[in-house]
């Protein structure tokens, strides 16, 4: 019976062996995982910057009336393209008209008296005191003249620009007053661009720089060049102006539309990239990279920071120096510490 019992245990030893040894079979022989890496490094590339911006024309006057009236006439509404000269609108010029002949009545009067007494003040019959006084008296009335016809005249505005007929804020057979605001008309043979820049980008930006912006509501693309730079920051974002000059022949960019500027550095930089598919991204929106340590022939996890995308790369900011091996393909395969073959 003991003998038995023996037999028995040893039975039972031998089996908790063989699964011991099996086990650590399993765990020498570890499958690696091929994959494919890239070593890390350095290129120079031209930053980009993108921005949005709005679109306005090259010059924006507002026109108004240097008198009060009745408006009687307009000649264009909103949208409507006007030419430089032509007559925009006019206040009824009754009133005017009178005042201007009621001048020239006066003209004609001191003339008339400022003839007779120069007669006698060359006969001496005259005091050079009272011919002085004639004499401003007609000045005078010329000067009051004078205003009445430009008074006259202004009853009619006429457009200083060509362009298009922003704004309409007035109608027919309104009464205006002197300097209000009735037209806005803008200069849209060339347009400009207006947007913020931020801070950081601020050094990369130079007038005379080429811009590409596309405008989205004419789904097209339009080459321009930067034509100011702020100076000063904005009080509340803190970035700065920057304007971009747009030719327009055909009059399709119209003010108010939304555009996408991206500007490209004239100083290339070097900075480290990646192929977009290396870049994996956790729960929480964390980028991370899969590093490999040749020695061990392992792929560790690494956290990095990453910037814009670059001719089909992404610039890493953060996390990776120059001469590591990161995993480019096989990566979703992988695990923290996971055994790796390379394919290259």
């Amino acid at each position: 019976m003991k003998s038995q019992k023996l037999y028995i245990a040893l039975i039972a030893t031998a089996l908790v062996s063989g699964c011991q040894t099996k086990e650590k079979t399993t765990e020498v022989k570890e499958t690696a995982i091929p994959v494919v890496t890239e070593q890390v490094s350095r290129k120079q590339v031209n930053r980009t910057t993108s921005i949005s911006g709005n679109i306005e024309g090259s010059r924006t006057v507002r026109l108004g009336f240097m008198v009060a009236g009745k408006l009687n006439f307009i000649a264009a509404d909103e949208g409507q393209v006007v030419r430089k000269g032509q007559l925009l609108a006019s206040l009824d010029p009754t009133n005017y008209g009178i005042a201007k002949e009621m001048t020239d009545v006066q003209v004609a009067q001191v003339s008339d008296e400022f003839s007779r007494l120069k007669l006698m003040h060359d006969r001496n019959s005259l005091s050079d005191a009272d011919f002085a006084k004639v004499n401003f008296g007609l000045q005078q009335a010329k000067v009051q003249q004078k205003l009445q016809a430009r008074n006259l005249s202004d009853t009619k505005l006429y457009a200083p620009i060509s362009g298009v007929m922003l704004k309409k804020l007035a109608e027919t057979g309104e009464i205006t007053g002197v300097g209000t605001p009735l037209f806005v008309v803008s200069d849209i043979s060339k347009v400009n661009v207006n947007a913020y820049i931020p801070e950081s980008e601020l050094h990369s930006i130079k007038i005379g720089q080429p811009a590409t912006v596309l405008v989205s509501s004419l789904s097209q693309t339009f080459t321009g060049r930067v034509k100011e730079v702020g100076s000063v920051a904005d009080v509340t974002s803190r970035a700065f102006t920057v304007k971009i000059e747009l030719p327009n022949p055909k009059g399709l960019i119209r003010p108010g539309m939304i555009a996408e500027i991206t500007l490209k550095s004239s100083q290339p930089v070097e900075r480290l990239l990646l192929p977009a598919e290396a870049i994996l991204h956790d729960t929480d929106s964390q980028s991370y990279v899969f590093v490999v340590d040749k020695g061990q022939k392992k792929a560790f996890r690494r956290n990095v920071s990453v910037g814009q995308l670059v001719d089909n790369k992404i610039e890493v900011t953060a996390g990776l120096s120059p001469q590591e091996i990161v995993v480019t393909g096989g990566q979703q395969k992988l695990t923290d510490g996971s055994s790796v073959s390379l394919s290259n």
